[in-house]
């Protein structure tokens, strides 16, 4: 039987192979067993796509026990490793932070990102040694736990759109390099599709870098080639299946209509998939 401590390993390993990892991000049960069916050699949680699913708005407004469960369910459904998108840690404190991770890690989940966005009336980025408390405060969790969980700490500079485009890249490197030192195992920069940029950014990180992939992003063997790590979509999977609810439930009521329901996966497809699994 594989422990969670061998998934860990397994998980972090993914990242120093010399193979880009890729992440399909999952938001359920059926789109994480969908995912793994396809190839996936881990599974990572969209925040977006399991706030929606469980009726919540994106953006540190889903409470973590709910996402817990999501989280603990995903794991008991799927053989490979998963990661789970915690958002901003789901508390205001280091501790609260720290509690979180040990919730993830009871789970099943065995890596996180965490983010240093600060939602209040302006967006902007939490202070650099408070983001870094909070990272230390979850390696100190995981280790207590002995479990080497993989932290993948997210630098919204990029994405957030913070300060002058010209400072940003000196920016985003001066954050990784105080998460890491904090204790994150990686760098996740969202927000960036420039080749040049991404190029730098791997050059100087210094530990495995992850970009946000979708359409408008170079292929994910250009990112590699680029020297990437890992290459997630985020919301984007979540984003194109309520896509298609929306079209076929508008055709229906326009037209009466079915064509958008057309597809290639049935129930018994998916019915199958499911059977025996959490």
């Amino acid at each position: 039987m594989t422990t969670l401590r061998d998934k860990a390993v397994l998980f972090d390993s993914l990242h120093r192979g010399g193979d880009v990892l890729l992440l399909a991000n999952a938001w359920d049960v059926a789109s994480a067993r969908l995912i793994e069916e396809a190839g996936a050699t881990a599974i990572a949680t969209t925040s977006a796509g399991v706030a929606w699913s469980l009726g919540s708005p994106d953006g540190d407004r889903l409470d973590r026990d709910r996402a817990l469960d999501l989280v603990a369910r995903t794991a008991a459904a799927v053989d490979v490793p998963v990661t789970a998108d915690i958002e901003s840690g789901f508390a205001g404190t280091p501790e609260g932070v720290a509690e979180t991770v040990r919730g993830v890690l009871e789970a099943g989940a065995v890596g996180v990102n965490i983010e240093d966005t600060l939602r209040g009336e302006m967006l902007s980025l939490r202070p650099v040694e408070e983001q870094a408390a909070r990272i230390t405060a979850a390696r100190q969790a995981a280790d207590a736990m002995g479990i080497p969980l993989y932290i993948n700490a997210r630098v919204d500079v990029y994405l957030s759109r913070i300060g002058d485009p010209g400072t940003r890249l000196q920016a985003t490197l001066d954050r990784a390099a105080a998460y890491l030192d904090a204790g994150a195992s990686g760098v996740f920069v969202p927000g960036v599709t420039d080749p040049a940029t991404i190029s730098s950014l791997a050059k100087g990180v210094g530990a495995p870098l992850n970009v946000l992939a979708g359409p408008g992003a170079p292929p994910a063997g250009e990112l590699a080639a680029l020297g990437v790590a890992r290459v997630s979509v985020g919301a984007s999977i979540a984003v194109a299946a309520y896509a298609v609810a929306r079209r076929a439930a508008q055709e229906l009521f326009g037209a009466g209509t079915y064509e958008a329901l057309a597809g290639d996966l049935d129930f018994v497809q998916i019915n199958t998939l499911m059977s025996g699994r959490g």
